[in-house]
């Protein structure tokens, strides 16, 4: 055994200790570290001949990377849409990497058992019935993946050929119907063949995101065989979402696969005052939730839903003598895209068992209110224009005058206060605010809404 390497294993609880000591000091200091950090080139080291052993990374780290590394993690980053890691989930993400669990198989632990448990909790928080399975991936885009690729072979159902055998091509052409799809839909149609071409706009209701459903049912009625249709649970820009419960409706009238992306909108199931946006996501066929965004885990976590695992299990299985019989329960590495995977299902566990659904309701009611909050303030001001009602959790707005939006993005980022992203809305550009850090607060408001006026 290298003697470093033997050496790092004799005093493993002296080095976790430490690791520990560090991440702790990171996150005490998140209020007071810039919520960005306009990156300078650093140059690349050469690969280390010999190894300084854990200690030493440990200081090199410190000293070389992480000044350059974003709160990310603390309040008043509101780029994206970027959650936190509640304590617990933290908890649960340390100890995931410690016992090093691969869920991809049951014939060895429990760990699958934990990840199923998990998924039928979330179904439960988005209202989604005993009929929808579940499964952990990276991301919202990795969700959707999953999601259209199911949906590709359903396609094929109807078609009378198995597209997991013989090939998209088998397929021929495809139309998939969206009001304002995200542009992951578009790479994961590239991704899975069936091809950017096939997104068919469906035009939006005046001034919303929203699809027209009137006009989607006139697309679907000049169609001559099934489609997909990509529904929104809450766009990037706007949160606006589809009316899920009338384009459900038309799906009885048109045989259509309904996806929904629910990356983030679909937290909105948790409080009382705006689950009604999400009715009707119990009637999609496959339904994205990205989780180290409202959930509040660390990256990277999502699940996908879908009702028809039979289809699922075609596209995704993963015969070999060496890992078992494919039981009545599926294991997961049938039924993702990867075969080994960490088990993200851990930390949203430990953040389920930890704060419930009220600890979860109550950020979701928070990061609402203080995105009102924000956009009040934006409202009220001569400096700034809101570009759309504030629906839930991300302020849409823009400069009142001519000016640089991409300039005034690395003019925030640059004074460190706070982070927000740029966007282009109805042909503007524009900035957006969003809340969904767990450690947001009236104050971070303040502060936030202060260096704009100052940069206005």
């Amino acid at each position: 055994m290298d003697p470093r390497l033997a050496e790092d294993l004799h005093s493993l609880p002296d080095l976790l200790a430490a690791a520990s000591k560090a991440a702790a000091e990171a996150l005490a200091g998140l209020a007071d570290r810039a919520a960005a950090v306009p990156p300078e080139a650093v140059a690349p080291a050469p690969l280390p001949a010999e190894g300084a052993g854990a200690r030493g990374a440990l200081e090199e780290f410190a000293r070389r990377w992480e000044p350059g590394f974003a709160a990310s993690a603390g309040p008043r980053y509101l780029g994206f849409v970027t959650g936190g890691a509640t304590p617990a989930a933290l908890a649960g993400d340390w100890l995931t990497a410690a016992h090093d669990q691969n869920p991809a198989s049951g014939l060895d632990s429990s760990a699958q058992d934990l990840e199923r448990e998990t998924v039928g909790w979330l179904a439960t928080l988005f209202g989604l019935g005993p009929e929808f399975s579940g499964a952990f991936v990276t991301g919202a885009t990795m969700s959707t993946v999953t999601g259209l690729a199911i949906a590709r072979e359903w396609l094929g159902e109807r078609a009378g050929v198995s597209v997991s055998a013989e090939g998209a091509a088998a397929l021929g052409p495809v139309t998939v119907l969206s009001g304002s799809p995200h542009s992951s839909v578009l790479k994961a149609l590239s991704l899975l063949g069936m091809g950017r071409s096939a997104l068919r706009k469906v035009p939006v209701l005046p001034g919303r995101e929203a699809v027209d459903v009137a006009k989607l049912a006139e697309a679907l009625e000049t169609l001559d065989g099934p489609a997909v249709v990509v529904a929104n649970a809450g766009t990037v820009n706007t949160v606006d979402f589809d009316d899920l419960r009338a384009i459900a409706e038309l799906k009885q009238r048109y045989g259509f696969w309904l996806h929904v992306d629910a990356a983030f909108g679909g937290f909105a199931a948790l409080a009382p005052e705006h689950a009604a946006l999400t009715a009707g996501l119990d009637q999609a066929d496959s339904v994205v939730v990205d989780l180290h965004k409202w959930l509040n885990v660390p990256y990277d976590s999502a699940v996908q839903f879908t009702r028809r695992r039979d289809l699922q299990l075609r596209v995704f299985s993963n015969n070999a003598a060496y890992l078992g019989e494919i039981g009545e329960t599926p294991d997961f590495l049938h039924l993702t895209p990867e075969n080994s995977r960490r088990l993200r299902a851990l930390p949203a566990w430990f953040s389920l068992v930890a704060y419930g659904r009220a600890g979860h309701r109550e950020i979701v009611e928070r990061c609402v209110a203080l995105a009102r909050d924000l956009g009040a303030r934006i409202d009220a001001s001569p400096d700034w224009q809101l570009l759309a009602p504030v629906r839930l959790n991300v302020v849409c707005f823009a400069p009142a005058g001519e000016s640089d939006v991409d300039s005034l993005v690395r003019a925030i980022a640059e004074e460190g206060t706070t982070f927000l992203t740029p966007t282009v809305y109805e042909g503007r550009p524009a900035l957006r605010a969003a809340f969904s850090n767990w450690r947001t607060t009236k104050a971070d408001v303040d502060r936030i809404f202060a260096v704009l006026e100052r940069l206005a």
